[in-house]
Parts: C-alpha cells; sequence; structure tokens
C-alpha cells in the first residue's frame, strides 16, 4: 500500500492550505488516517485523525482552524487548514491503518512528507 500526499506550499499568516493523500494498493478496509507534522528542532507531532466512521481528534493547537475529512470509497484523507500561524510550518505526513484481506492483521504506513510554509 502506498500513501501519496499532495498539496502544501507557502501561504501568508492567516491563510489557508489543503493537503490530501490518496492510499492505493492491496486494501480491504481502511482504518483511522490521519495528519502529523515535524517542525524543525520538534518532535513529530500529531496534528488531526479520522475512524472510518467519520470521528475526528485534532491536537489543541489546531483545534478549530484545521478540519480533516475522508472519503472512504477512494481511501482518501485531506487536511484543510485556515487561519495558519507560522507555527504551523512544517513537514506534514499523512498517516494510515489498513487491513489487506479478510482476517487480517491491521498495517499502517506513512506518505512521503509535504512541506507546508506560513510566512507573515
Amino acid at each position: 500500500v502506498q500513501l501519496q500526499a499532495s498539496g502544501g506550499g507557502l501561504a501568508q499568516a492567516g491563510g489557508s492550505l489543503r493537503l490530501s493523500c490518496a492510499a492505493s494498493g492491496s486494501i480491504s478496509y481502511m482504518n483511522d488516517m490521519g495528519w502529523y507534522r515535524e517542525a524543525p528542532g520538534k518532535q513529530c507531532e500529531l496534528v488531526a485523525t479520522i475512524n472510518p466512521r467519520g470521528r475526528t481528534n485534532y491536537a489543541d493547537s489546531v483545534k478549530g482552524r484545521f478540519t480533516i475529512d475522508r472519503n472512504n470509497a477512494k481511501n482518501t484523507v485531506n487536511l484543510l487548514m485556515t487561519s495558519l500561524k507560522l507555527e504551523d510550518t512544517a513537514v506534514y505526513y499523512c498517516r494510515a491503518h489498513w487491513i489487506s484481506r479478510l482476517f487480517g492483521p491491521d498495517e499502517s504506513g506513512w506518505g512521503q512528507g509535504t512541506q507546508v510554509t506560513v510566512s507573515s
């Protein structure tokens, strides 16, 4: 299974960006999907996750500003980032958990990082 992330780039503070991630390959069932980020000199942190029923979880630092959603039919997950702040600058990674075959084990993987840079 491959996770292909897209979006990101450069935005001004207060602006918006949208990230997308598509999973492809042998997927019988897609479990939780989410986004993480790693800022320079900081540890990787959870940004937002969403389960197959649409239940979401956000880091306190992005609540009210970021929105995660998913398309279960397409195995995609998106992150709409609004009211961007300088501290949102980071490399963003999508992550997903899936089952490849019936009764198979839970597997997980990461997409390639995509840079988000917020300027003043």
